[in-house]
């Protein structure tokens, strides 16, 4: 199957590190066919292949991170 772009805000940025921190974790999770997490708009888009994973796990891997997250429409 093809990956989806999703898009998720993210909370609790302070610095690139946290974004980059993000992209190193997701680009780990099965499925996820790349990623790229922006401090400045509080945003990561993430190619997903919802054959593997949903994007509710990809909240999930953010949140034990210690950020919010949630799916943007």
């Amino acid at each position: 199957m093809s990956a989806t772009t999703h898009t998720f805000r993210v909370e609790g940025m302070h610095c690139a590190s946290c974004a980059l921190l993000i992209d190193d974790a997701l680009e780990d999770l099965p499925g996820v066919r790349g990623t790229q997490t922006t401090l400045k708009q509080g945003r990561t888009t993430v190619d997903l292949d919802l054959s593997r994973n949903s994007p509710q796990d990809v909240v999930k891997v953010i949140e034990e991170l210690g950020y919010q997250a949630s799916p943007l429409p």
